[in-house]
Protein backbone atom coordinates (compact mmCIF):
# COMPACT_ATOMS: atom_id res chain seq x y z
CA UNK A 1 0.00 0.00 0.00
CA UNK A 2 1.48 3.18 -1.06
CA UNK A 3 0.47 6.17 1.25
CA UNK A 4 0.14 10.13 -0.09
CA UNK A 5 -0.03 12.26 2.64
CA UNK A 6 -2.27 15.05 1.75
CA UNK A 7 -1.87 18.87 3.45
CA UNK A 8 -3.53 21.89 2.36
CA UNK A 9 -2.03 25.07 3.75
CA UNK A 10 -2.93 28.76 3.94
CA UNK A 11 -0.29 31.16 5.04
CA UNK A 12 1.36 28.85 6.89
CA UNK A 13 4.96 28.08 6.25
CA UNK A 14 6.24 27.67 9.77
CA UNK A 15 3.84 25.39 10.54
CA UNK A 16 4.68 23.63 7.08
CA UNK A 17 7.88 23.09 8.23
CA UNK A 18 7.34 21.86 11.88
CA UNK A 19 5.25 19.01 10.28
CA UNK A 20 7.61 18.33 7.45
CA UNK A 21 10.45 18.23 10.20
CA UNK A 22 8.51 15.37 11.87
CA UNK A 23 7.65 14.02 8.43
CA UNK A 24 11.06 13.24 7.39
CA UNK A 25 12.08 10.92 10.81
CA UNK A 26 9.23 8.65 10.96
CA UNK A 27 10.46 5.04 11.76
CA UNK A 28 8.54 4.00 8.57
CA UNK A 29 10.74 1.94 6.33
CA UNK A 30 8.86 2.10 3.24
CA UNK A 31 8.42 4.90 0.38
CA UNK A 32 5.69 7.29 1.01
CA UNK A 33 4.30 10.78 -0.95
CA UNK A 34 3.60 14.26 0.39
CA UNK A 35 1.40 16.35 -1.88
CA UNK A 36 0.97 19.85 -0.38
CA UNK A 37 -1.36 22.24 -1.92
CA UNK A 38 -1.00 25.82 -1.22
CA UNK A 39 -4.79 27.18 -1.01
CA UNK A 40 -4.39 30.49 -2.50
CA UNK A 41 -1.76 31.52 0.19
CA UNK A 42 -0.21 35.42 0.19
CA UNK A 43 2.46 33.80 2.50
CA UNK A 44 3.28 31.11 0.34
CA UNK A 45 5.80 28.02 1.87
CA UNK A 46 7.64 26.77 -1.15
CA UNK A 47 11.05 28.14 0.27
CA UNK A 48 9.86 25.61 3.23
CA UNK A 49 9.53 22.64 0.94
CA UNK A 50 12.39 22.89 -1.09
CA UNK A 51 14.36 22.59 2.53
CA UNK A 52 12.82 18.94 2.61
CA UNK A 53 12.85 18.12 -1.19
CA UNK A 54 16.23 15.64 -0.81
CA UNK A 55 14.70 14.01 2.32
CA UNK A 56 11.14 13.00 1.45
CA UNK A 57 9.03 12.99 -1.56
CA UNK A 58 7.11 16.31 -1.83
CA UNK A 59 4.66 17.21 -4.46
CA UNK A 60 3.46 20.86 -4.02
CA UNK A 61 0.86 22.69 -5.68
CA UNK A 62 -0.28 26.42 -5.24
CA UNK A 63 -3.89 27.48 -6.36
CA UNK A 64 -6.52 29.87 -5.96
CA UNK A 65 -8.10 30.14 -2.32
CA UNK A 66 -11.16 27.56 -2.68
CA UNK A 67 -11.18 26.06 1.03
CA UNK A 68 -9.49 23.48 2.80
CA UNK A 69 -12.16 20.54 1.25
CA UNK A 70 -11.33 21.53 -2.26
CA UNK A 71 -7.98 21.52 -1.41
CA UNK A 72 -7.54 18.25 -0.07
CA UNK A 73 -9.30 16.81 -3.20
CA UNK A 74 -7.02 18.48 -5.64
CA UNK A 75 -4.38 17.32 -3.50
CA UNK A 76 -5.80 13.53 -3.77
CA UNK A 77 -6.49 14.30 -7.41
CA UNK A 78 -3.17 14.23 -8.11
CA UNK A 79 -1.41 12.35 -5.87
CA UNK A 80 0.10 8.87 -6.52
CA UNK A 81 -1.20 7.00 -3.67
CA UNK A 82 -3.99 4.16 -2.90
CA UNK A 83 -4.68 5.22 0.73
CA UNK A 84 -4.51 9.34 1.41
CA UNK A 85 -3.57 10.48 4.89
CA UNK A 86 -4.70 13.83 5.35
CA UNK A 87 -3.72 16.10 7.74
CA UNK A 88 -4.19 19.77 8.84
CA UNK A 89 -1.04 22.09 8.18
CA UNK A 90 -0.61 23.14 12.29
CA UNK A 91 0.06 19.15 13.47
CA UNK A 92 3.51 17.61 14.01
CA UNK A 93 3.31 13.76 13.90
CA UNK A 94 4.93 11.32 16.68
CA UNK A 95 7.93 9.13 15.05
CA UNK A 96 5.57 6.15 14.50
CA UNK A 97 2.42 7.20 13.45
CA UNK A 98 2.72 6.31 9.55
CA UNK A 99 3.96 2.83 11.20
CA UNK A 100 0.85 3.01 13.16
CA UNK A 101 -1.10 3.76 10.80
CA UNK A 102 -0.42 0.97 8.28
CA UNK A 103 0.25 -1.59 11.53
CA UNK A 104 -3.81 -1.04 12.00
CA UNK A 105 -4.87 -0.98 8.37
CA UNK A 106 -2.90 -4.22 7.69
CA UNK A 107 -4.73 -5.52 10.99
CA UNK A 108 -8.46 -4.66 10.23
CA UNK A 109 -8.55 -2.22 7.06
CA UNK A 110 -11.48 0.11 6.82
CA UNK A 111 -11.49 2.51 3.74
CA UNK A 112 -12.22 5.71 6.22
CA UNK A 113 -10.28 5.95 9.76
CA UNK A 114 -9.59 8.54 12.00
CA UNK A 115 -6.99 9.27 14.67
CA UNK A 116 -7.58 11.14 17.50
CA UNK A 117 -5.09 14.44 18.78
CA UNK A 118 -2.93 15.09 21.62
CA UNK A 119 -0.45 18.30 22.76
CA UNK A 120 3.46 18.42 22.79
CA UNK A 121 5.03 20.51 25.52
CA UNK A 122 6.22 23.06 23.90
CA UNK A 123 2.37 24.21 23.26
CA UNK A 124 1.83 27.21 24.49
CA UNK A 125 -0.29 27.25 27.93
CA UNK A 126 -3.38 28.47 26.13
CA UNK A 127 -3.16 25.70 23.47
CA UNK A 128 -2.94 23.12 25.57
CA UNK A 129 -5.99 24.43 27.67
CA UNK A 130 -8.36 24.38 24.56
CA UNK A 131 -6.36 20.71 23.24
CA UNK A 132 -7.81 19.58 26.92
CA UNK A 133 -11.11 21.23 26.54
CA UNK A 134 -12.00 19.92 23.23
CA UNK A 135 -10.55 16.51 23.65
CA UNK A 136 -12.03 15.88 27.36
CA UNK A 137 -15.14 13.05 28.24
CA UNK A 138 -15.91 16.07 30.52
CA UNK A 139 -16.93 18.36 27.85
CA UNK A 140 -17.58 17.64 23.92
CA UNK A 141 -14.42 16.23 23.59
CA UNK A 142 -14.77 12.47 23.68
CA UNK A 143 -14.06 10.69 20.53
CA UNK A 144 -11.16 13.33 19.48
CA UNK A 145 -9.72 12.42 22.80
CA UNK A 146 -9.16 9.04 21.88
CA UNK A 147 -12.65 7.14 22.88
CA UNK A 148 -15.13 5.94 20.24
CA UNK A 149 -18.38 6.68 21.80
CA UNK A 150 -21.61 5.30 21.08
CA UNK A 151 -22.40 4.92 17.13
CA UNK A 152 -20.35 5.26 14.59
CA UNK A 153 -17.00 7.25 14.38
CA UNK A 154 -16.67 10.08 12.81
CA UNK A 155 -13.43 11.09 11.32
CA UNK A 156 -11.89 14.63 11.45
CA UNK A 157 -9.42 15.96 8.55
CA UNK A 158 -6.65 17.02 11.19
CA UNK A 159 -6.27 13.02 11.23
CA UNK A 160 -7.94 11.50 8.61
CA UNK A 161 -7.10 8.31 6.06
CA UNK A 162 -9.08 7.56 2.84
CA UNK A 163 -9.15 5.12 -0.11
CA UNK A 164 -8.94 6.49 -3.48
CA UNK A 165 -11.64 4.02 -3.74
CA UNK A 166 -13.81 6.14 -1.27
CA UNK A 167 -12.43 9.23 -2.96
CA UNK A 168 -13.57 8.58 -6.13
CA UNK A 169 -16.77 6.94 -4.73
CA UNK A 170 -17.74 9.92 -2.78
CA UNK A 171 -16.06 12.58 -4.98
CA UNK A 172 -14.61 13.58 -1.58
CA UNK A 173 -15.00 17.02 0.48
CA UNK A 174 -17.89 19.14 0.01
CA UNK A 175 -17.94 23.16 0.26
CA UNK A 176 -19.20 23.44 3.50
CA UNK A 177 -16.53 24.40 6.19
CA UNK A 178 -16.41 23.34 9.44
CA UNK A 179 -18.75 20.50 8.46
CA UNK A 180 -17.10 19.23 5.68
CA UNK A 181 -15.64 16.02 7.58
CA UNK A 182 -19.19 14.99 8.87
CA UNK A 183 -20.66 15.51 5.73
CA UNK A 184 -18.12 13.53 3.78
CA UNK A 185 -18.58 10.57 6.65
CA UNK A 186 -22.11 9.74 6.51
CA UNK A 187 -21.81 9.89 2.56
CA UNK A 188 -19.55 7.33 3.01
CA UNK A 189 -21.46 5.44 5.21
CA UNK A 190 -24.71 5.82 3.21
CA UNK A 191 -22.00 3.94 0.36
CA UNK A 192 -21.52 1.25 2.31
CA UNK A 193 -18.16 2.05 3.42
CA UNK A 194 -17.27 1.92 7.36
CA UNK A 195 -15.07 4.04 9.39
CA UNK A 196 -12.68 2.99 12.62
CA UNK A 197 -10.99 4.73 15.32
CA UNK A 198 -7.45 4.06 14.98
CA UNK A 199 -6.76 4.85 18.85
CA UNK A 200 -2.86 4.96 18.57
CA UNK A 201 -2.65 6.60 15.65
CA UNK A 202 -2.65 10.50 17.22
CA UNK A 203 -1.22 13.52 16.04
CA UNK A 204 0.05 16.47 18.06
CA UNK A 205 -2.46 18.92 16.93
CA UNK A 206 -1.80 22.80 17.63
CA UNK A 207 -5.41 24.16 17.61
CA UNK A 208 -5.97 27.96 18.19
CA UNK A 209 -3.36 30.19 19.65
CA UNK A 210 -5.92 32.43 21.41
CA UNK A 211 -9.31 32.37 22.72
CA UNK A 212 -10.63 35.00 20.07
CA UNK A 213 -10.02 32.66 17.20
CA UNK A 214 -10.92 29.92 19.11
CA UNK A 215 -14.61 31.18 19.43
CA UNK A 216 -14.90 32.05 16.59
CA UNK A 217 -13.91 28.17 15.46
CA UNK A 218 -15.98 26.32 17.73
CA UNK A 219 -18.62 28.79 16.95
CA UNK A 220 -18.72 28.32 13.24
CA UNK A 221 -18.63 24.27 14.12
CA UNK A 222 -22.05 25.39 16.31
CA UNK A 223 -23.84 26.69 12.77
CA UNK A 224 -23.18 23.78 10.97
CA UNK A 225 -24.55 21.10 12.94
CA UNK A 226 -28.13 22.10 12.17
CA UNK A 227 -27.50 22.04 8.36
CA UNK A 228 -25.89 18.73 8.76
CA UNK A 229 -29.06 17.27 10.30
CA UNK A 230 -31.03 19.13 7.81
CA UNK A 231 -29.26 17.59 5.13
CA UNK A 232 -29.02 13.89 7.27
CA UNK A 233 -32.03 14.10 9.30
CA UNK A 234 -31.15 9.96 10.15
CA UNK A 235 -27.99 11.35 11.88
CA UNK A 236 -29.05 13.77 13.74
CA UNK A 237 -28.95 13.41 17.87
CA UNK A 238 -30.23 15.05 21.02
CA UNK A 239 -27.18 15.22 22.11
CA UNK A 240 -25.98 17.94 19.82
CA UNK A 241 -28.04 20.37 21.77
CA UNK A 242 -25.65 19.77 24.94
CA UNK A 243 -23.75 23.01 24.74
CA UNK A 244 -26.73 24.86 24.03
CA UNK A 245 -28.53 23.55 26.75
CA UNK A 246 -25.70 24.01 29.04
CA UNK A 247 -25.73 27.41 27.92
CA UNK A 248 -29.53 28.27 28.58
CA UNK A 249 -29.21 26.36 32.07
CA UNK A 250 -26.21 28.12 32.83
CA UNK A 251 -28.43 31.87 32.24
CA UNK A 252 -31.54 30.07 34.07
CA UNK A 253 -29.22 29.50 36.63
CA UNK A 254 -27.92 32.54 37.36
CA UNK A 255 -31.68 34.51 36.39
CA UNK A 256 -32.77 31.98 40.03
CA UNK A 257 -30.10 33.41 41.95
CA UNK A 258 -31.82 36.46 43.45
CA UNK A 259 -34.64 34.40 44.46
CA UNK A 260 -32.50 32.44 46.60
CA UNK A 261 -32.43 29.48 44.68
CA UNK A 262 -28.77 28.78 44.48
CA UNK A 263 -28.91 24.50 43.99
CA UNK A 264 -28.17 24.85 40.39
CA UNK A 265 -25.52 27.05 39.64
CA UNK A 266 -23.41 25.57 42.66
CA UNK A 267 -23.90 22.31 40.26
CA UNK A 268 -22.80 24.69 37.34
CA UNK A 269 -19.76 26.14 40.21
CA UNK A 270 -19.44 22.21 41.13
CA UNK A 271 -18.83 21.25 37.08
CA UNK A 272 -16.38 23.94 36.70
CA UNK A 273 -14.20 22.95 39.59
CA UNK A 274 -14.28 19.65 38.77
CA UNK A 275 -12.98 20.57 35.30
CA UNK A 276 -10.50 22.83 36.96
CA UNK A 277 -9.26 19.69 38.98
CA UNK A 278 -9.45 17.08 36.44
CA UNK A 279 -7.25 19.42 34.37
CA UNK A 280 -4.80 20.89 36.57
CA UNK A 281 -3.62 17.15 37.32
CA UNK A 282 -3.40 16.04 33.71
CA UNK A 283 -1.19 18.73 32.76
CA UNK A 284 0.59 19.24 36.25
CA UNK A 285 -0.21 23.02 36.26
CA UNK A 286 -2.58 25.22 38.19
CA UNK A 287 -2.06 27.60 35.31
CA UNK A 288 -3.26 25.13 33.09
CA UNK A 289 -6.04 24.17 34.95
CA UNK A 290 -7.70 27.89 35.06
CA UNK A 291 -6.96 28.76 31.25
CA UNK A 292 -9.56 25.24 31.17
CA UNK A 293 -12.31 26.73 32.59
CA UNK A 294 -12.24 29.44 30.28
CA UNK A 295 -12.09 27.80 27.15
CA UNK A 296 -14.74 24.92 28.58
CA UNK A 297 -17.27 28.34 28.81
CA UNK A 298 -15.89 29.75 25.11
CA UNK A 299 -16.47 26.23 23.85
CA UNK A 300 -20.13 26.10 25.10
CA UNK A 301 -21.13 29.61 24.89
CA UNK A 302 -19.65 29.60 21.06
CA UNK A 303 -21.01 26.27 20.04
CA UNK A 304 -23.91 27.06 21.87
CA UNK A 305 -24.83 30.67 20.37
CA UNK A 306 -24.54 29.59 16.81
CA UNK A 307 -26.20 26.25 16.78
CA UNK A 308 -29.23 28.32 18.45
CA UNK A 309 -28.65 30.75 15.88
CA UNK A 310 -28.48 27.65 12.90
CA UNK A 311 -31.50 26.00 14.41
CA UNK A 312 -33.90 28.75 14.27
CA UNK A 313 -32.98 30.13 10.56
CA UNK A 314 -32.14 26.28 9.07
CA UNK A 315 -34.95 23.96 10.74
CA UNK A 316 -37.89 26.41 11.77
CA UNK A 317 -37.30 29.68 9.24
CA UNK A 318 -36.50 26.84 6.41
CA UNK A 319 -33.66 29.07 5.35
CA UNK A 320 -31.23 28.21 2.51
CA UNK A 321 -27.73 27.52 4.08
CA UNK A 322 -25.74 29.35 2.04
CA UNK A 323 -27.84 32.32 2.10
CA UNK A 324 -28.12 32.01 6.06
CA UNK A 325 -24.54 31.43 6.52
CA UNK A 326 -22.13 32.35 3.58
CA UNK A 327 -19.22 32.38 5.70
CA UNK A 328 -19.47 28.58 6.01
CA UNK A 329 -19.37 28.10 1.98
CA UNK A 330 -16.66 28.55 0.10
CA UNK A 331 -17.16 29.15 -3.56
CA UNK A 332 -15.06 26.75 -6.17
Amino acid sequence: MYFSFIIPVYNRPDEIEELLKSLSVQDFKEDFEVVIVEDGSTIPCDEVVKKYEGKLFISYFNKPNSGPGDSRNFGMQHAMGSYFLILDSDCILPEHYLSSVDANLKKNYVDCFGGPDAALDSFSSIQKAINFTMTSFLTTGGVRGGTEKIGKFQPRSFNMGLSRKAFEASNGFGNIHPGEDPDLTIRLWQLGYKTKLFSDSYVYHKRRIDFNKFYKQVNKFGKSRPILDSWYPKYSKLTFWMPTLFLLGMLISLLLVPFGIVLPMRIYLAYFIFLFYICSVETMSLWIGILSVFAAFIQFFGYGIGFLQSFVKIRLLKQEPQSAFPELFFKK
